[in-house]
C-alpha cells in the first residue's frame, strides 16, 4: 500500500493523454489517456474503425491494433492513403497489383505501429502479443486498439441478453485492467442497439449494445450526417466521461469530416 506522497513515485504514465487529432472532442474535456479503457460504440458502416485508425496514426505514437473487423489489404490501404493523403482506391490498386514499392520507406518509419488480423483473437493471443511487443521494443504500446470487442474469444456469448452483458462486462474489465497493466490507452469498438443502427441519429448512453456503461472511464458513441453528394460528417458523443464533460443522452457532439478519397477525419469547427 501507497501513501498519497509515494503514490507520486509510483503512477507512472498513468493518466498521461496520447495525442489525438480530434479538437473538437478535447473541447469537450475528452483525452484519451494512458492506464485508461474506453468505448466507441456505433452502428454498422458508420466510421468507428476509421475514427480508431485515425487516432492510431496520428502522433507516431507506439500501437498495438487487433484488426478482427478488417483484413490486412483493407487496413494497409486505409492507413496508407491516411499517412501519404493519396486516394485510398489508386494506393489498392497499387497494393494488389504488387506496385506498392513506392509507399514502403514512408510506411517504414511507422515501425512501432503493429497489426494483429486474427478474426477472433483469444484473450491468450492478446497477452502473447503484448509481451512480445514489450520484448522487440522494451515498452508496451501507448495505444491498444480492439476492433471490435465482441470478436474477442472470450467469455462474450450470444446467448441471452443477460448473460451476453455479463460475459460483455468481464470482457470490459479485463480490458480495463489490461491498461492498467500495460500503461497503455485500451480503445474498444463496439455496437449498438438495434434502434440505432442506421447510425443517423444521435446515440445515448442507454443506446450501446449490452447497456456496459460501468467499467469504460470514457464511452463515445458515433452517429453520421449524409448530404446525398458522397460527403459525410461523423458526430461523437461522449456520453460517459469520468475525467470531463458528458452528456449521457448523446444530444452533445463534436463533429468531424470524412474525406473518402484519404480516409482522413479532420474537424468541421476548424474549417478544415
Amino acid at each position: 500500500m501507497y501513501s498519497l506522497a509515494q503514490s507520486v513515485l509510483v503512477k507512472g504514465s498513468a493518466g498521461e493523454p496520447i495525442p489525438s487529432p480530434f479538437q473538437g472532442l478535447a473541447r469537450h474535456e475528452v483525452e484519451f489517456r494512458r492506464g485508461e479503457f474506453s468505448l466507441v460504440a456505433a452502428g454498422p458502416g458508420t466510421g468507428k474503425s476509421l475514427f480508431a485508425l485515425n487516432l492510431a496514426l496520428f502522433g507516431n505514437i507506439p500501437v498495438m491494433y487487433y484488426s478482427a473487423d478488417s483484413n490486412a489489404a483493407t487496413q494497409l490501404a486505409r492507413a496508407t492513403a491516411i499517412l501519404t493523403g493519396e486516394n485510398v482506391r489508386d494506393v489498392k490498386r497499387k497494393l494488389l497489383a504488387d506496385q506498392f514499392d513506392e509507399y514502403l520507406a514512408y510506411l517504414g518509419k511507422r515501425w512501432w505501429i503493429r497489426f494483429n488480423y486474427d478474426a477472433r483473437p483469444s484473450l491468450g493471443e492478446i497477452e502473447t502479443n503484448l509481451r512480445a511487443y514489450f520484448e522487440v521494443f522494451g515498452m508496451y504500446p501507448h495505444l491498444i486498439v480492439v476492433d471490435n470487442i465482441t470478436n474477442v474469444a472470450g467469455d462474450v456469448q450470444a446467448g441471452d441478453a443477460e448473460s451476453f452483458t455479463f460475459g460483455l462486462e468481464a470482457m470490459c474489465e479485463y480490458m480495463s485492467d489490461m491498461a492498467r497493466v500495460t500503461g497503455a490507452h485500451v480503445l474498444a469498438l463496439h455496437h449498438v442497439i438495434g434502434e440505432y443502427s442506421d447510425g443517423l441519429q444521435p446515440i445515448p448512453l442507454s443506446g450501446v449494445k449490452g447497456k456496459i456503461g460501468r467499467v469504460p472511464n470514457l464511452i463515445l458513441t458515433l452517429h453520421k450526417e449524409i448530404d446525398g453528394m458522397d460527403g459525410r460528417i461523423i458526430h461523437a458523443s461522449p456520453v460517459k466521461n469520468r475525467e470531463g464533460f458528458e452528456d449521457s443522452s448523446g444530444q452533445t457532439y463534436s463533429s468531424y469530416e470524412f474525406n473518402s478519397s484519404n480516409m482522413r477525419l479532420t474537424d468541421v469547427a476548424d474549417g478544415l
